[in-house]
């Protein structure tokens, strides 16, 4: 029995709809794990994990190590271990229902970059639509009243830069390359897992036993579902389907940050909240949208004779 294209393509758009969802859900997962464990201590825990994770599916593939893949590796590591310092010590500090939003401004952000990068500007309705995003921002931490962002919510700004400013430089790196997306994650994670424990030391292991199993479980979820999972189902659904595609599927992942967070986090937004929910998800769903047709146009044009 062969599988129809059509139900083939419905599958792909769930596993990636489900990626989104685990990665909108992983603010409050963090936000409930920082109230038992400082950061710094949740984050080695989880990345010690992943790591773990990564490896057994790097024994599974065994692709072969390069000397320059391996310093890249973990150099992007040492990038992403701040970026994640940042969005995990934000959502401490702000609601669920805020990181996910404003860190969804990296979507936005990341071709601001590589526009500037490349001196290949995007049209004038891209950095319309970024405008649009940060005013929804600044109506977003106003939900209660107008005021101004408190430190959560800066440091989650902070970390939608550093985001853009990580897979911007990833992309340069990587360009032209045939490097291992396996090596690269699972030097990534180790990176991540030394530097969290090393600044955690002792911390880590003596806050580890006294973890209730219910912390335990949110862990798994960070590392294994938003962490092992969603790298080999994104690198598998890409695979079946446009990065057009899966990159419009991934970016719902504010829209299930708001869910979860109202729904099970019981948080809530006011009118000005809502609004500016509102314009954050259209903002960057537009621009993702110009962004890539923007780019189809480019690749198009450099085969023209």
């Amino acid at each position: 029995m062969t599988i129809s294209p059509r139900i083939r393509a419905r599958e792909v758009d769930l596993v990636l709809l489900l990626v989104a969802l685990f990665w909108g859900a992983s603010y409050l997962a963090a936000k409930s794990l920082t109230q038992h464990a400082p950061v710094i201590v949740v984050l080695s825990l989880r990345f010690i994990l992943t790591a773990i994770g990564m490896t057994v599916i790097w024994i599974i593939k065994r692709p072969q190590f390069s000397r320059n893949e391996a310093l890249l590796g973990l150099a992007l590591g040492s990038v992403q271990a701040l970026i994640i310092y940042c969005e995990t010590a934000g959502v401490s500090r702000t609601t669920a229902t805020n990181a996910g939003l404003i860190i969804s401004l990296a979507i936005v952000m990341t071709p601001l970059m590589e526009s500037f990068a490349s001196k290949n500007w995007l049209p004038p309705k891209f950095f319309a639509a970024t405008i649009v995003a940060v005013v929804g921002v600044l109506l977003l931490v106003s939900n209660k009243g107008f005021s101004a962002p408190n430190l959560g919510d800066w440091l989650m700004l902070a970390a939608a830069t550093v985001r853009a400013l990580h897979v911007t430089s990833m992309g340069h790196f990587t360009k032209g390359k045939t490097y291992s997306s396996v090596n690269i994650t699972l030097l990534q994670s180790i990176a991540c897992a030394l530097i969290f424990t090393a600044i955690s030391g002792s911390r880590t292991f003596s806050s580890a036993r006294h973890l209730p199993n219910h912390q335990w479980l949110g862990l798994l979820f960070l590392s294994g579902l938003c962490g092992v999972f969603a790298f080999l189902a994104t690198l598998w659904a890409i695979r079946q389907t446009s990065s057009s595609r899966a990159s419009l599927l991934l970016g719902t992942e504010p829209v299930w940050a708001v869910v979860v967070g109202t729904v099970l986090g019981g948080e809530s937004l006011t009118l000005i909240g809502i609004i500016g929910a509102l314009l954050i998800i259209s903002a960057t769903g537009y621009g993702q949208k110009i962004e890539s047709g923007h780019r189809t146009d480019q690749a198009l044009h450099s085969f023209e004779p």
